[in-house]
């Protein structure tokens, strides 16, 4: 990619960012436990959802035990099956929401969006205040943004709103019984992490790079393992806005982080250190 000797052109980092994005973030948050990812919002599924909601009373003593077999499943193509097979049988049931969500967990790992958007769609319409669903979707939307598709706008005002309201509700989300504190408080730093980070990315999609920036600190400062993918848009956004030296600082970071995005990080940390000297009284 090539470096502007003023600033990064947006549009020409956009394309390449979008391209470099659909495989980065998808890698590396598989790897990484406090980033976003299908692998965090499953275990966050099966912590909160199986010691909290299994508990619940139901009308089919049978519905629990295949539940559970469900979130057991290993297998992508078997835990589909055993969740269709189990919203056909218990259309009604009380763990039809959580089950919405593990399908949309496993389309996101298979990358099938039209399923992953139907079965998100499906589990916000019986809850709508889902955290996993509003920080998946919310996270999901901007870093596979498309300004040309006829719903663009729409697609980023949604992801703006879900996000915003998860972090509403994680303000006030009571501690399940049967967790930890510290359990309790990893968690839902998981996923205001993740909230941050859509947010990051919609205003980024915007060109509004201070309220992208002030999102995407809250997502890296103090995280032992950022997303690569939000520092570099961080080091953009501070770039944008004539911040050189936070610019270096922020693509220093992410160009320490193996993945698609390392070596636009290191172009840029030099970009942006060059730019700082050049901008310093004489």
């Amino acid at each position: 990619m090539e470096v502007s000797s003023v600033r990064f052109a947006f549009g020409t980092l956009s394309i390449a960012f979008a391209a470099a994005l659909v495989v980065a973030p998808l890698s590396h948050a598989r790897n990484q436990q406090a980033t976003p990812g299908p692998k965090s919002t499953d275990q966050m599924q099966n912590q909160l959802h199986l010691l909290t909601d299994v508990q619940r009373q139901t009308s089919d003593p049978k519905e629990a035990p295949e539940y559970r077999a469900f979130y057991g499943a290993q297998d992508p193509a078997k835990k589909i099956e055993l969740g269709n097979n189990f919203l056909q049988k218990y259309p009604k049931s009380l763990f039809a929401e959580p089950v919405y969500v593990g399908l949309m967990n496993v389309y996101y790992a298979k990358q099938d969006w039209s399923n992953f958007y139907a079965s998100a769609d499906k589990a916000s319409a019986l809850k709508p205040d889902d955290v996993d669903v509003l920080t998946t979707v919310g996270w999901v939307i901007p870093h596979f943004y498309n300004p040309n598709d006829s719903d663009a706008e729409q697609s980023l005002d949604k992801a703006e709103n879900y996000q915003k309201l998860a972090i509403q509700v994680l303000a006030k989300m009571p501690k399940p019984a049967a967790i930890s504190d510290a359990q309790f408080a990893a968690l839902k730093s998981q996923k205001s992490v993740q909230a941050h980070s859509g947010l990051g990315l919609v205003y980024f999609r915007r060109q509004d790079f201070e309220d992208s920036a002030k999102e995407l600190q809250q997502a890296t400062q103090g995280n032992p393992t950022p997303d690569q993918a939000d520092l570099f848009v961080l080091g953009l956004d501070l770039q944008n806005m004539d911040n050189y030296t936070g610019a270096a600082d922020a693509f220093d970071r992410c160009g320490q982080i193996a993945g698609g995005l390392q070596d636009q990080c290191k172009q840029g940390a030099n970009a942006a250190k060059k730019q700082a000297a050049s901008s310093k009284p004489k």
